[in-house]
């Protein structure tokens, strides 16, 4: 996890009776690996996480239901940065490199899919169900000065309820993902979805994929424009199961 928002900046320009911006590809810059020092090493971290235990909750909730994103929808495209090195804290903190969401949320993301490809363009997603032991990695290893932009384990992540999934958007014709503001997991303001610098560009291209997310029932963090919840996260509890131990389903 990572405040009125600006008007799209295609709108600003049409009502000057200019033409949208062209959409682009990634620029170097927003590729850029973002990184932290953390706190303590993640390899002493991983296994006082394994053995915490998450957060007890009181309540009725909806049985798990974990679907595996692209065997519901194969055009989905993945990069899940926290199974390699490309990520906020430069080491691997899943075994596989794959993302799950509750069917609801799962089923109105196939959707946003296909909208998407009427236009040229799809998801490319980073993250989606995070089992709590990892959620506890990232808030044990980040400055309390940052905490801001990781979950605190004691309450637990929308992403370990399966409910919420990090993503942004590719063109279809070249595969390359659109120019954003910043970059993923960014420790900056210029993660905020209401953040008004950089290119008009980045900002359209932003601001379309959170209509298209929202749609479908997704709302977007505020302090991180690539992270969106679905509606129903509070039906569902924490789950702390690995991805190798998710059995598969239709």
């Amino acid at each position: 996890m990572r405040h009125p928002f600006l008007l799209l900046a295609a709108t600003a320009l049409a009502a000057c009776g200019a033409a949208p911006p062209a959409r682009q590809p990634t620029s170097v810059a927003t590729q850029a690996i973002v990184r932290i020092d953390p706190v303590r090493p993640v390899a002493e971290l991983r296994p006082l996480a394994l053995a915490a235990v998450p957060p007890a909750e009181s309540g009725e909730f909806r049985a798990s239901d974990l679907v595996e994103l692209v065997a519901l929808d194969p055009t989905l495209r993945l990069d899940i940065r926290y199974a390699g090195t490309n990520n906020f804290l430069g080491t691997p903190l899943y075994d596989q490199a794959r993302a799950f969401l509750q069917r609801p949320a799962a089923e109105a993301l196939a959707r946003v899919q296909r909208s998407l490809a009427r236009e040229g363009l799809g998801l490319l997603v980073h993250d989606g169900y995070r089992p709590w032991y990892v959620t506890k990695m990232f808030w044990d290893a980040t400055p309390p000065a940052q905490h801001r932009f990781v979950a605190d384990p004691a309450t637990g992540s929308r992403h370990n309820r399966g409910c919420a999934v990090d993503l942004t958007l590719v063109d279809l014709g070249t595969g390359r993902e659109l120019e954003m503001p910043s970059a993923y997991d960014e420790f900056s303001e210029r993660a905020y979805p209401r953040y008004t610098g950089g290119s008009a560009v980045a900002r359209a291209n932003r601001d379309l994929l959170r209509r298209h997310m929202e749609t479908e029932g997704f709302a977007v963090y505020e302090f991180e424009w690539w992270h969106f919840d679905y509606r129903d996260w509070r039906s569902y509890a924490i789950q702390n199961v690995r991805f190798e131990d998710i059995p598969p389903r239709p």
